[in-house]
């Protein structure tokens, strides 16, 4: 019996022994996170899937893994297909599943730190349909049969300056005081990392690749707050920062605290608040005003100070990825490079800067067939040898004190073939598009999704994932509430109205099973731009590295392509050009001369 196999076995005797005929695994964190610390990563000590989202159900007799359009591939190559049914979503929901499958009349578990209160109403009217209960657990069974489970990571905050945050925590706060006052509102409950982070103008190192802590925070209309966190964490400089009104309280006193607030009006956020907080909050008597985190959009809408702050972090990231696609041009051809040996030096190149702080997350290095899988993470046994004739796509960025980085491009090793060439082109197109865009106030992402598309549409191709997420500073890689996306892929549904200084990716693709992938991202600032007719808004490209040339066909772009690519080049040049020299700012001219 393999490794999981045994590791299924046994959480099914768990849910034996607890008289209990099902149980959900999410991959996610009491704080509803995109990524988790090591202590939360059920679903992959579970399954061996090692996607950033997913879902796992398990009964007495079957198993079900759901994944989205960009882990179609991945799954099927990291789990057992002898023991887990894959299942798309958002084609086929958890719910819908369980409500087809469960056993008529069953107990279905879930832990409720790690559901939101409308998915459990969700899988309990759909249960219901069989008979089938949605029982809440004190104790997660998945961390009963993991002996070696993680703790929680013991690593220290760290203070944010003022000088790098542009804002004092007690403008921001203030500013969600009043935000709480207009609804006359007593206090909101924040549970979003990185919405603590950002608040407070600390960052934590209890995330691989997202600077957050673990930590929750209570912040009063009269802007002072109650911060959750293990004391273990505070250092004297941290205690000092956040000054008398913040209010300390070990993490394990915020179940209790929740129980506090009898006749009070509280918000919290139904995306992000787990239901076991709104559980407490109505045991405790309190209103519960379900808004969305006042931190949320304040945090997308970059000051000036975090905008500078990317820019210069977006400068010597770029030029570290293009010493590295320099290297990669030179090496791949000879035979013997592998993915791994291209994250290895990717890194090296970054921390020659002497500030990078981390990834901002595992670099996607995928060569020939794995870069048709959007989100491939190389290990040591998938890691491939970079083969001429194939495609090698490098999606990667870097944590800096100043900015969070995010970059894909695409080199060929040897001769890329004309059906290569096109593709890329036409996903260069659609990248285009969508960065010269002029929208009116008010537009949101989903309405902007398609001009990226539309050159791939126009032969009957697509790709199965969003087209942009928004990005933190020196924060989440992705960071809602802004994004670009179809309703029906990942990252879609409802969208944000785009609003000056956002951040956010352009990120158009291109995948061929078996074959190769095509993805050219940069990250673009949502900025105001006066028209003869009025104030409208468009995209600052924020990313400067060259876009491979040899992998272009001119005759498939417009006047005004060409333009926007010899445009941008120039600025690649003269943007990286200083931070080089001799033969290296020789390659870069080469791959900056018009086209």
């Amino acid at each position: 019996m393999s490794t999981h196999a045994a590791r299924l076995a046994a959480l099914r005797e768990q849910l034996a022994a607890t008289a209990l005929d099902g149980f959900v695994v999410p991959l996610t964190d009491e704080h509803m996170s995109e990524y988790v610390g090591d202590y939360a990563q059920r679903l992959a000590w579970l399954t061996g899937f090692q996607g950033s989202a997913g879902t796992a159900v398990v009964l007495p007799a079957d198993a079900a893994i759901f994944t989205d359009g960009r882990y179609t591939l991945q799954v099927r190559q990291q789990v057992s297909a002898d023991d887990w049914q894959f299942v798309g979503v958002p084609a086929t929901s958890v719910s819908a599943w369980l409500g087809a499958n469960a056993p008529q009349g069953g107990r279905i578990g879930y832990d409720p730190w790690l559901h939101t209160s409308a998915w459990v109403n969700e899988a309990r009217a759909a249960l219901a349909e069989r008979g089938a209960t949605l029982v809440a657990v004190d104790t997660n069974p998945v961390d009963a049969v993991w002996p070696d489970r993680p703790a929680p990571s013991p690593a220290t905050l760290a203070v944010q300056d003022d000088a790098r945050a542009g804002l004092r925590s007690a403008e921001k706060r203030a500013q969600v005081g009043a935000w709480l006052a207009e609804r006359k509102a007593d206090a909101v409950v924040l549970t979003a990392l990185d919405s603590i982070a950002w608040l407070l103008n600390i960052r934590g190192r209890d995330v691989a690749h997202t600077p957050v802590a673990l930590a929750y925070a209570i912040v009063q209309a009269d802007g002072t707050a109650d911060l959750f966190v293990a004391p273990d964490k505070l250092t004297d400089e941290v205690r000092r920062h956040l000054g008398n009104a913040i209010r300390l309280h070990d993490r394990d006193a915020f179940a209790r605290a929740l129980g506090g607030f009898a006749g009070k009006r509280i918000a919290a956020d139904p995306e992000r608040a787990v239901a076991a907080i709104f559980d407490a909050l109505t045991a405790g008597g309190a209103t519960i005003l379900p808004l969305r985190d006042p931190v949320v959009l304040a945090k997308a809408m970059k000051n000036p100070v975090e905008i500078a702050g990317h820019r210069a972090a977006s400068a010597r990231d770029g030029a570290a990825l293009a010493r590295f696609l320099r290297w990669v041009e030179a090496e791949a051809p000879k035979g013997g490079l592998t993915e791994l040996d291209c994250v290895a030096k990717l890194q090296t190149f970054r921390e020659a800067s002497g500030v990078l702080l981390d990834t901002s997350f595992d670099t996607i290095s995928a060569t020939g067939a794995h870069g048709a899988s959007p989100h491939y993470r190389v290990d040591q046994e998938s890691n491939a040898r970079l083969e001429l004739g194939q495609l090698y796509l490098v999606d990667s960025g870097g944590q800096y004190a100043d900015g969070t980085t995010d970059v894909t491009r695409v080199l060929p090793v040897g001769e890329p073939t004309p059906e290569m060439r096109d593709r890329f082109t036409r996903v260069l197109k659609g990248h285009i598009a969508l960065a010269t865009a002029i929208f009116p106030a008010g537009t949101n992402g989903g309405q902007l999704d398609g001009f990226a598309r539309r050159p791939l549409w126009e032969v009957g191709l697509d790709y199965a994932h969003g087209t942009g997420h928004g990005v933190g500073a020196y924060l989440a890689v992705h960071e809602g509430p802004q994004r670009i996306a179809q309703p029906n892929y990942p990252g879609g549904g409802p969208s944000e109205p785009l609003k000056p200084g956002m951040i956010i990716s352009n990120e158009p693709g291109y995948y061929k099973a078996g074959e190769y992938g095509i993805r050219i991202e940069n990250l673009i600032l949502v900025e105001e731009r006066v028209c003869e007719g009025g104030t409208m808004l468009g995209f600052e490209t924020l990313t400067f590295c060259p876009i491979e040339r040899s992998l272009i066909d001119p005759a498939l772009l417009t006047v005004a392509e060409r333009d926007w690519l010899n445009d941008y080049h120039a600025k690649v040049l003269a943007v990286l050009g200083p931070q080089m020299a001799g033969d290296e700012l020789a390659w870069l001219e080469a791959k900056c001369a018009p086209i």
